[in-house]
């Protein structure tokens, strides 16, 4: 397992340019929506990171013609967005397995990758086969799990189909655009914020780095990255209007210099080790494991300068594919699911909490959760992801599906602005997901949920000039940089979020 302390080592200044061409194919899959009591069924056909507007979909001989990549599997847990407080633990834990499953499966494509693109029935009797039997059967262990304390959701078993799909920026794939920049946003995330929409001219994917695949072979690919330069500046700051929330209030919890990593998630898989098949960075509370809770969690040390700050934060490493290993090359999360190269410590972690641009905030309950982004937006699509990647001097231009190249002196930036408005009710749902939500274009939240403190997390890296790293994702994802994401537990005491809130609506900056 990884070190619980290490001392980074020194990264290499300069790296050596590759061209690559960016390629886009279109790959089938299957969505399925859950609601009012039922499945609805839709087939759909997307390109990573975009939407999945509807295509005809690709003939067997045309797959055989084209290099598939990945394994796209329908998201479980997204659809099942009630699920009994009773049945809760079961359910986890099966969509968790579930994970398993789909990484399982896609160590068996990747092992056959070469056969099967010469023989598309190899697909089919090994890989894709028995995962459907697997997932089958996991669906209806979550069915009778809900059905024993509620209405058994009708259709589930709709979501067991898996398909192959291509990279779209792989090289070699029919079709491709060439070299296009990115679709970068801003601040857009579970279908409740229209983001910043800003677009990366078609410009330089960066001609170097990421070489056939990155370090494990399934990613980055060269396209993967574009130069900072090329994009055009894509930032809107929301209008203020009066009465808002000006105020903000910002958290020291150091840099996760101690090296607390761990693969698991509390949030999506508790009670399950290597829940997130990827390493996670932790500051704040440092007895968050998959294990962890909420009485734990309160009793936890924190690195956070003020004690009343127990909150965990989390995010993916990033790591160097400079050849080197880490302590983890043979460990879960790391190595055994396809994450190598060496871990780096952010230069710089910046908290801070914002207000509304239209009123004032109230507190967060403790213990609220809340994911931002998509660790599977590469085959889920973009509905939900929140991926922010830029350059320090270069912050008003955001990449969402590319990772930045950055000019000499410039550092690499992740940005994750969090849902900043909340239901009233509930610390988590089913889904992780509605219980929170974005403020819609004018600032306001939905109906019937309320502005809370917007958790901005700012993490800097000092990594070498080009492309050559990446973030952690689950092996089928190939390390996508519209993948990243963020975890936040709030566990402050009473007193120090009532601080927060006045700080934040009295319109002054806290620390």
């Amino acid at each position: 397992m990884p070190r619980s302390a290490r001392t980074p080592r020194t990264p290499r200044t300069s790296r050596k340019k590759r061209s690559s061409l960016a390629n886009r194919a279109i790959a089938a899959s299957a969505a399925l929506i859950l609601g009012g009591g039922g499945l609805v069924a839709v087939n759909v056909y997307a390109s990573a990171g975009e939407g999945r507007p509807s295509a005809a979909p690709p003939t067997q001989a045309q797959n055989v013609g084209r290099q598939m990549s990945t394994i796209d599997c329908p998201d479980a847990g997204n659809e099942l967005r009630e699920v009994p407080e009773q049945a809760r633990g079961e359910v986890d834990r099966e969509l968790a397995a579930m994970d398993t499953q789909i990484t399982d499966a896609y160590r068996q494509f990747a092992d056959r990758k070469e056969q099967i693109s010469q023989d598309p029935g190899l697909a089919e009797n090994a890989v894709l086969g028995p995962l459907r039997s697997k997932r089958t059967a996991s669906l209806d262990r979550i069915a009778i799990a809900i059905g024993r304390v509620g209405e058994r959701p009708a259709g589930i078993e709709s979501l067991a189909g898996c398909s192959l799909r291509a990279d779209d920026n792989a090289p070699g794939n029919p079709g491709g655009t060439g070299g296009s920049g990115s679709s970068g946003s801003g601040d857009t995330g579970d279908g409740n914020d229209t983001g910043d929409g800003g677009n990366g001219d078609n410009g330089n994917d960066g001609g170097q780095g990421g070489g056939n695949g990155g370090q494990a072979g399934n990613g980055p690919q060269a396209s993967d990255f574009v130069d900072i330069q090329s994009v055009q500046p894509n930032v809107d700051r929301p209008r203020q209007r009066r009465g808002a929330s000006r105020g903000t209030f910002t958290t020291d919890c150091g840099r996760n210099e101690n090296g607390k990593f761990n693969p698991d998630n509390v949030i999506v898989a508790p009670g399950v080790s290597n829940g997130a098949h990827h390493m996670h960075d932790y500051i704040g509370n440092q007895a968050n494991d998959a294990f962890a809770t909420d009485d734990v969690l309160a009793n936890g040390a924190t690195t956070c300068r003020n004690q009343g700050d127990r909150s965990t934060y989390y995010w993916p490493v990033l790591r160097l594919q400079n050849g080197q290993d880490e302590a983890d090359v043979d460990a879960d999360g790391g190595g055994r699911d396809q994450n190598v190269g060496e871990i780096q410590t952010p230069s710089e972690v910046t908290l801070k909490f914002v207000g509304s641009p239209v009123g004032r905030v109230t507190a967060m309950p403790r213990f609220l959760r809340i994911i931002t982004g998509d660790a599977k937006a590469f085959t889920n699509g973009d509905a939900n992801a929140n991926a922010s990647w830029s350059c320090t001097g270069f912050e008003n231009r955001q990449l969402k599906d590319k990772y930045p190249i950055c000019p000499e002196g410039s550092q690499v930036v992740r940005t994750f602005a969090f849902q900043n408005c909340w239901d009233g009710r509930n610390t988590d749902s089913a889904n992780h997901r509605t219980h929170v939500a974005f403020a819609r274009a004018d600032g306001r939240c939905p109906k019937g949920f309320r502005a809370i403190p917007q958790l901005v997390q700012r993490i800097v890296y000092d990594v070498p000039p080009g492309p050559g790293f990446a973030v952690d994702s689950f092996p089928e994802q190939l390390h996508k940089p519209i993948t990243d994401h963020g975890d936040f537990i709030n566990v402050f005491d009473q007193r120090l979020m009532k601080t927060m809130v006045r700080c934040i609506n009295d319109g002054r900056r806290c620390r």
